[in-house]
């Protein structure tokens, strides 16, 4: 063996990224089991619909590798200290005869897909009945790799669908501005760098605007798309307090001489001190001329006091020092100056600010938002409520349904039998057994990976558009503006 526990990177050994308890299973199956069948879903939660993105993501870094005699022997010696009885003969043959790469069959729905939850939305199956058990080792990471992106995609477009619900009733062009609105914040809260990577990402298949640099690169290198998102200059607290409280002005006239070009935009954290004085002073009065005179539209960055509050007050202080356009829907507009939010932004906190500027007649386009732990670290697997369940088994031959259906909870009932996923007359998708599939009718789910292999690949910009199209269907209010 050539490497081992200590040196061996995190994550390169297959047979250590599963939990330890899946180590037995292969023990545990009935005589003469040939083939498992198993689903992912969301079996609900807090949104009506999910959003699905991120398996290829996996599928291309993790699952097309190999595994190794090396990897065996890691895993047969710490399972031998851990407790588990480690099938090394298994995997050894599975080397053997398949070169270390998984014969199983994964198939799924498009990625960028909208639909209700409670369906389907990829399954996974072994190819050779030898190595029935490979289907339940995998779980822990199909269902991790494909929770959390999807769970960061539909909290997203969720968000999205809030945003584009109050500039299309205040802004003469909604779809002009909805996807610079909400800014991805939430590199530095993650709890590691590739949930930075994958949750910035998911974030961008609805919005272009982030400050995850990680997503920009997985989204390349997972998704073959050349730069995903944007950002522009930004000043942070210490740009401005390292100048001095008494200097706080020549602070931000400094960025003004950097970065207030004409055509660009910038933003500057204002309230190191006093965020109202700021505005009311020092950018509406000191440095007016010198922002107007620049050309470029300064962002003003509240990063504390409540949300709503807030921003209204310095939306209302920015409209007196610089004033203020009308536009075709009745809505004030600032001049020169836009405000972003970025400091305890979540769904709630989002609705209050947009629903205080509609009803003190100022845009939505005045105001942005930087989200960062509740977009990429406030969500779990109970979120939406992930599983995957075997849902059938093919023992001696014959197909069996297999499911759960616990007395105490029917929430966590597993659904039966090999399964499609269909559009209804009416274009809702419906989880439907296989066998049911009328002639001609579609199923919605594609194989994507087979035998080690990737057989379905797509790309963000169609991933995009997809959700686009989806998106409209999440509801995340029936409540007045």
């Amino acid at each position: 063996m050539n490497r081992n526990l200590t040196s061996s990177p995190l994550g390169n050994n297959l047979l250590l990224r599963t939990d330890s308890y899946k180590v037995s299973h292969w023990m545990q199956y009935p005589p003469g089991t040939q083939t498992v069948y198993s689903y992912i879903e969301s079996r609900g939660g807090i949104f009506s619909h999910s959003l699905f993105f991120g398996l290829q993501a996996y599928l291309r870094e993790y699952l097309q590798t190999p595994v190794t005699r090396d990897d065996v022997e890691e895993a047969a010696l710490l399972m031998a200290a851990h407790g588990e009885p480690f099938n090394r003969e298994g995997w050894l043959r599975l080397i053997e005869k398949h070169g270390g790469l998984m014969p199983v069959r994964i198939r799924a729905v498009p990625e960028g897909s909208v639909l209700p939850v409670h369906n389907v939305l990829a399954t996974i199956e072994n190819t050779d009945p030898e190595f029935f058990w490979v289907t339940s080792f995998l779980e822990t990471e199909l269902l991790r790799a494909i929770w959390y992106p999807t769970t960061v995609a539909t909290l997203s477009a969720a968000a999205r669908t809030t945003l584009l619900r109050y500039l299309e009733a205040t802004c003469d062009d909604p779809q002009g501005q909805i996807a610079f609105r909400l800014h991805d914040f939430g590199a530095r809260g993650v709890s590691s760098l590739e949930s930075a990577a994958l949750g910035g990402m998911a974030h961008l298949v609805n919005f272009m605007g982030t400050d995850t640099l990680a997503a920009l690169v997985a989204a390349r290198r997972y998704y073959d798309c050349d730069v995903a998102g944007f950002s522009i200059p930004a000043a942070e607290h210490s740009t401005i307090t390292g100048w001095g409280r008494e200097h706080e002005a020549d602070a931000y006239s400094n960025m003004v001489e950097q970065f207030g070009k004409p055509g660009a935009t910038f933003a500057v954290v204002s309230d190191s001190y006093d965020i109202f004085n700021a505005c009311a002073r020092i950018w509406g009065d000191e440095l007016k001329a010198k922002v107007v005179a620049s050309g470029a539209t300064l962002v003003v960055r509240p990063d504390s006091g409540d949300p709503a509050e807030t921003t209204l007050k310095v939306a209302q202080i920015l409209a007196d020092r610089f004033g203020t356009t009308t536009n075709a829907k009745g809505f004030r507009v600032l001049n020169n100056v836009r405000i972003i939010q970025g400091d305890g932004v979540n769904l709630d906190s989002l609705r209050l600010c947009l629903s205080n500027f509609f009803h003190n007649g100022f845009s939505t386009e005045n105001i942005s938002f930087g989200m960062g732990g509740g977009l990429l670290q406030q969500v779990n697997r109970d979120t939406m409520q992930w599983a995957m369940k075997c849902s059938a088994m093919q023992v001696n031959g014959e197909w069996r349904d297999v499911y759960k259906s616990p007395v105490g909870d029917v929430s966590k009932a597993s659904k039966k039998g090999r399964l499609a996923l269909v559009r209804d007359a009416n274009g809702v998708e419906n989880t439907v057994r296989e066998e049911t599939l009328a002639a001609g009718q579609a199923d919605l789910l594609q194989t994507v990976f087979e035998n080690g292999r990737i057989v379905e690949s797509t790309t963000f910009d169609a991933i995009r558009e997809r959700a686009a199209i989806g998106v409209n269907q999440f509801v995340t209010s029936r409540a007045p503006l």
